[in-house]
């Protein structure tokens, strides 16, 4: 896993230069994404695994991608190909949101509950980390029946925990210490 990351940051990080520069971080987001969900497939790892040349990789990739990829993106993908990378395109979609988060002071988190939150509630939770964390706090949120009560907040690092569930199970360690 650290290789892939090594290896994908120099395209990640020549990707986001290339967007702050001409002001394309949002269509960038969005190609990256999309070409990371096209690498994703099973076909186009059958292909990628297939022995092909560079050139014929890049057609049929970008084939796939049609026009959903400008011509900048059309490069990036050319130049991935021609040094056998593509499989490392989601990890360079990884890296690519993760600055363009830290640019923009944005994270996002990841809310899972007992029951369905409310507006005021996920109003609530937004306004204590981004006062917690000092910045944009973008929300996921999901249900888990099985936390009983309360909810599992987690935003990069950090996790709270404030589920009956997590209450009773730090309350058994203490018991059994």
């Amino acid at each position: 896993m650290s290789e892939m990351t090594t290896i994908a940051r120099p395209y990640a990080k020549a990707a986001f230069d290339y967007a702050v520069e001409k002001g394309e971080l949002a269509q960038w987001s969005e190609m990256l994404t999309f070409a990371s969900e096209v690498a994703k497939n099973d076909t186009i790892l059958d292909v990628l695994d297939g022995g092909f040349a560079a050139d014929k990789l890049t057609e049929i990739f970008l084939s796939v991608c049609g026009e959903q990829l400008n011509d900048a993106g059309q490069n990036l993908i050319k130049v991935m190909a021609e040094n056998g990378r593509l499989k490392i395109l989601p990890e360079v979609c990884t890296q690519f949101l993760f600055l363009k988060d830290e640019l923009e002071k944005t994270i996002e988190a990841s809310v899972i509950s007992a029951v369905t939150l409310d507006e005021g509630q996920m109003s609530a939770i937004i306004g204590k980390l981004e006062q917690r964390l000092a910045r944009k706090v973008k929300l996921n949120c999901s249900v888990d029946e099985t936390l009983i009560a309360g909810v599992v907040i987690r935003a990069g690092d950090l996790v709270i925990d404030q589920s009956v569930r997590g209450k009773l199970a730090r309350l058994n360690d203490t018991l059994q210490s």
